[in-house]
């Protein structure tokens, strides 16, 4: 039996804390530079169609700072569904490695992964999810918070991945999620319906509203994203003038509760999504969001490795 992170619903609310418990203890080891080889000996192999910056350096970091290897494979050397078919690359990655993390296009391709592997899968980023980067704006959150449920948070901008992922946390540890979208970019009915038992369960509520300033009031964290996300590069000029009353600024922060944190999981596009002066200011947990990528995603490593057996 194997574990896979496809989904953030792919962790009970319980093992989810047992990530942030593991990734706090592995974050304290590495400040005290005290050993934790938890991986010794294994191998990662990295499966980038598209590329990145943070999600290369922390996997690659972390597996070395876990005492294994990863190794980067970008989009040249597998050519997935074309070169060669995910179900050959996925049987063959199997047999040499210990671990595969997947930066993919398409949620199939991870899924399809997952499927065939008998080793563990992990979601680098797809067009549906991003549960990584999931765990560790919550992981950030969680630092300064204790306990997330019946916090509330806003999310204004496109309902992206990146979106769906934190719906689906927040319904499932029991968050209150406000999202602000212009009309046609709201996030998928098909995420939205698969909240409604953890929603039922933890008493969370998830609302889609049009006016960023509705969802940013009363909210203790506001997060946003790039409006025009991998992939979408020719809708980038329409998206900038559809989206523009949608940055994050010091008026609409204001109407946030006071003190309020901002979240955006990079790479920002200054001056479109987000001012230099919200993103530099005191209420940014940017960069702090970005170094605990490192440490969840070595939690995530460790917790899937730990439960799988083939």
């Amino acid at each position: 039996m194997k574990r896979d992170l496809r989904s953030i619903q792919d962790l009970t609310a319980a093992e989810i804390e047992e990530v942030f418990a593991l990734a706090i203890d592995l974050k304290a080891k590495t400040k005290r530079r005290e050993e934790h080889h938890l991986l010794r000996g294994r191998v990662l192999a990295m499966v980038f169609e598209k590329p990145s910056l943070r999600t290369r350096v922390t996997f690659e970091t972390g597996m070395v700072q876990l005492g294994g290897h990863a190794i980067y494979l970008q989009p040249s050397d597998i050519g997935l569904g074309k070169r060669e078919s995910v179900y050959d690359a996925a049987m063959c990655m199997a047999r040499w490695v210990d671990l595969i993390m997947a930066r993919t296009f398409a949620q199939k391709t991870v899924d399809d992964l997952a499927a065939y592997a008998d080793v563990p899968v992990i979601n680098g980023l797809s067009d549906i999810e991003h549960p990584c980067q999931i765990l560790a704006d919550a992981l950030t959150l969680r630092e300064r918070w204790g306990s997330l449920r019946g916090r509330r948070i806003a999310w204004v901008g496109d309902g992206n991945n990146v979106c769906h992922s934190w719906i689906l946390l927040a319904a499932r540890l029991g968050m209150h999620m406000a999202i602000a979208t212009p009309e046609g970019f709201e996030p998928q009915g098909e995420i939205l319906e698969r909240t409604q038992t953890d929603a039922v369960e933890t008493g969370s509520e998830i609302r889609v509203l049009r006016d960023p300033r509705e969802a940013v009031a009363g909210a203790e964290a506001v997060f946003t994203d790039t409006w025009a996300s991998m992939g979408q590069e020719s809708e980038a000029e329409g998206r900038r003038r559809i989206f523009t009353p949608y940055q994050v600024n010091r008026d609409l922060l204001a109407r946030a509760k006071e003190g309020a944190l901002v979240l955006h999981c990079l790479p920002a596009h200054r001056g479109e999504e987000i001012t230099d002066e919200v993103m530099d200011g005191p209420q940014s947990v940017v960069f702090d969001e970005a170094e605990n990528r490192l440490h969840a995603q070595k939690a995530v490593m460790v917790f899937l490795a730990q439960r799988s057996r083939r």
